[in-house]
């Protein structure tokens, strides 16, 4: 058996934990300098905001209704994502952690221990509690159910006549719950899937489950498609994904607040996003061999292409080094560098990941190896930042200069203080 947690409008309740006075008001959460709608509370749906409007467009709406706008938070969505994460960790065998905000469980033989309906409700209640964040659970005999069951247990929880857990433990209950769910609701189902089915007649997630295994291998992407339909009908094709397992790149990547000509303002942010990847690989005990830097100019504006510069640089021996990232990539930077260009965002990618420690650590000539002193001014750095907040101490290429802001800095008018990661910004009690 498998289970499906999955935090109700993420980024909004990260919001509301720290600011109770945003409970049953509509709230919306905007995306990088605070372009677009990215999340929405429940309220804020019912008033048909959607994914992805344009803020501008919708300005008028959000004003006539009073809606609450909150620009992105990163900071504060994320360490509220860990503190989820953690705790599913501790009472689940194995978790694989899908997105910032959903996660399968693997509950292979606790059927004969739980009872896993009261179990998941438990668990449930018990996030609410440690973390202040609402979630569904669903759980079936396959990743595929369980993602469906979730659905269907998040519907019923927001419609007011469910408890936020499905589980869909025998035949009869998941032909019910097939019966009930479009098959462009399907996990794994896309929207040109969907025409193809709708074109046959295909409308649910039963009639789909249904389809002869020739005809999906077919029409729905070989071996994909003749795996979603046995996952549909109870048999499970794709076990719990562990983490180690399934990272296989790592990426920095941010739109710039403003655009910027000037060489010096990129590359102070592509040294921020290689510091960024660093303290990432370090986490994770993690090491890389390939890094790519990429520039973007506006795909709107009304120049002729390219629009995207990229280089790929090898890296002498796998390295989680903060220093010689951001060299690397100061130097890939420079290679693309084009002048004259309206950039609006930039980027490091780490690929050629692998278990930091098993490679050489030092080269025979040059200094780019990991000495014992290196790995030591990195853990002092991770400790520094991690006692204080991030950012305490940086790479010098990534601070403006004297009396200047950092020109490249993402635009967030209205974000919320990072309440749980730094420690100037945390809740203050007054007795």
């Amino acid at each position: 058996m498998f289970g499906l947690v999955d935090c109700n409008n993420f980024y909004a309740s990260c919001e509301r934990v720290f600011r109770p006075e945003l409970e049953e008001r509509p709230v919306v959460v905007l995306s990088n300098n605070d372009g677009c709608v990215i999340a929405r509370s429940q309220e804020a749906k019912a008033l048909g905001l959607k994914m992805g409007d344009p803020y501008f467009k919708v300005r008028e709406l959000i004003q006539q209704y009073g809606v609450v706008v909150c620009s992105s938070n990163y900071e504060l969505y994320g360490d509220m994502s860990r503190r989820v994460m953690w705790y599913l960790q501790q009472v689940s065998p194995a978790v694989e952690v899908y997105s910032i905000d959903e996660a399968f469980l693997d509950l292979a033989g606790m059927t004969q221990h739980f009872d896993l309906g009261r179990w998941a409700g438990e668990v449930r209640g018990a996030v609410r509690q440690r973390t202040g964040i609402p979630t569904c659970v669903g759980v079936a005999p396959t990743k595929t159910l369980a993602k469906l069951a979730n659905k269907l247990a998040k519907t019923e929880f927001v419609g007011g006549r469910g408890g936020g857990v499905l589980v869909l433990s025998d035949e009869a209950e998941r032909r019910e719950a097939l019966a009930r769910v479009a098959v462009e609701d399907v996990w794994g189902v896309g929207h040109r899937s969907a025409a193809k089915l709708h074109a046959v007649g295909v409308r649910t997630a039963a009639e789909l489950a249904g389809v002869g295994d020739a005809w999906a291998r077919k029409n729905l992407g070989g071996v994909v498609g003749a795996r979603l339909l046995h996952e549909l009908r109870g048999f499970s094709c794709a076990g719990i994904v562990v983490e180690d397992e399934a990272r296989k790149s790592l990426a920095c990547t941010r739109s710039f607040g403003q655009p910027l000509t000037e060489l010096v303002d990129v590359a102070g942010a592509v040294a921020s996003h290689a510091t960024r990847a660093g303290e990432k690989l370090r986490r994770e005990g993690m090491a890389a061999r390939l890094l790519t830097v990429f520039v973007e100019t506006s795909r709107f504006a009304h120049l002729p292409p390219p629009y995207s510069f990229s280089t790929q640089l090898t890296l002498p021996v796998a390295t989680d080094d903060t220093l010689t990232l951001a060299q690397v990539a100061r130097k890939g930077l420079q290679r693309i560098w084009r002048p004259g260009k309206r950039y609006v965002k930039a980027g490091v990618v780490l690929d050629g990941l692998e278990r930091a420690g098993t490679g050489p650590q030092a080269m025979l000539f040059g200094d780019v190896g990991v000495t014992p002193q290196r790995a030591g001014l990195m853990r002092a750095l991770d400790a520094l930042n991690g006692r204080f907040w991030a950012g305490t101490v940086k790479v010098a290429a990534s601070v403006a200069g004297p009396g200047k802001t950092q020109a490249w800095a993402m635009r967030r008018d209205v974000k919320s203080p990072a309440f749980t990661t730094d420690w100037g910004e945390l809740w203050a009690v007054r007795c």
